[in-house]
């Protein structure tokens, strides 16, 4: 059965709705979570949120929601904005030797006196459930991929979706981020994907975008990519969340794809909201069963 039987909006043969694919991953989560109930459970996900930020409320919300529906314990924390850098480290490594914790998730933004990296890197690899930790981001150009950042993994997700065959598959990934495009550019390809990265640099991106098979976008710029810059049959995934203040004033959530009028060339495109954020959270359920073998493995769970 295809992604347009899956993954479609009603009405809609080209939007992908990331919906439909993260409810069959974490269908598989739970199947797992199950089977492992009497002999070896899984621990819980903690949530670290430092300082007051409305809007990491939604992703925690959505996260916890995803959690549930895999019956994964999910705990959420939330510690000072003037919290110490040291004291946050010596609170993730308790996490660390917690053998009731499966995986830290780290909220960002983080306030400014805090070093986000060096949080990231006091997670220890076999918890770090967001595939952040500069070991697990490394671990990929030695095709290590079963860890990897939530949102690069979710683009590769969403390609497999469609059922275009990674091999030899022509990419083009606009953005170059250490979280987001460098990472994608990676996994795909470990996929055997052919890999061009755009960053600000470039001197055409619409001359790259246009021969390839995938465009993905994350680069921050409220409908970036028009029409004019997608190849006809290729596939679109938008990774961008913008802000935009349309003619009567009122706030829209839009991506870095002009949706509409790509949508009249593209034969899949990623909405925004709904398209490539629900496949994250999806995903990094599936990065905590990865956590959870390896933690076994590694003799942490009894």
């Amino acid at each position: 059965m295809g992604l347009r039987e899956k993954a479609v909006v009603p009405g809609n043969n080209r939007t992908m709705d990331g919906r439909i694919v993260q409810a069959k991953i974490i269908g598989k989560v739970r199947e797992y979570v199950d089977s492992v109930r009497d002999t070896s459970p899984m621990g819980k996900l903690v949530s670290v949120s430092i300082g007051d930020v409305p809007e990491v409320a939604v992703y925690i919300r959505n996260q916890a929601r995803a959690a549930a529906k895999a019956d994964i314990p999910f705990v959420q924390e939330f510690w000072p904005a003037d919290i110490s850098d040291d004291e946050c480290k010596r609170r993730i490594v308790a996490y660390n030797d917690a053998a009731d914790v499966v995986g830290v998730i780290l909220q960002r933004p983080v306030p400014d006196h805090i070093n986000v990296r060096s949080l990231q890197s006091a997670i220890h690899p076999l918890k770090d459930v967001e595939g952040m930790n500069p070991a697990s981001i490394g671990n990929i150009v030695y095709n290590d991929i079963a860890l990897a950042p939530c949102t690069a993994a979710a683009a590769v997700e969403l390609i497999r979706e469609t059922g275009l065959d990674l091999k030899g598959l022509e990419v083009v990934m606009i953005g170059h981020s250490e979280i987001v495009g460098k990472p994608a550019a990676f996994l795909l390809m470990s996929e055997g994907a052919t890999v061009t990265v755009c960053h600000h640099m470039t001197r055409s991106v619409a001359m790259h975008s246009r021969r390839a098979d995938v465009v993905i976008v994350a680069v921050g710029i409220p409908q970036f990519v028009g029409a004019e810059m997608i190849k006809p049959g290729a596939a679109v995934i938008d990774i961008g969340i913008n802000q935009k203040i349309m003619s009567d004033g009122s706030m829209r959530i839009v991506g870095d794809v002009d949706t509409e009028s790509v949508m009249e060339v593209a034969s899949w495109v990623t909405p925004v909201p709904g398209g490539v954020g629900p496949v994250t959270v999806g995903i990094l359920l599936r990065n905590a069963i990865v956590a959870h073998q390896r933690q076994l493995a590694a003799g942490w769970i009894k």
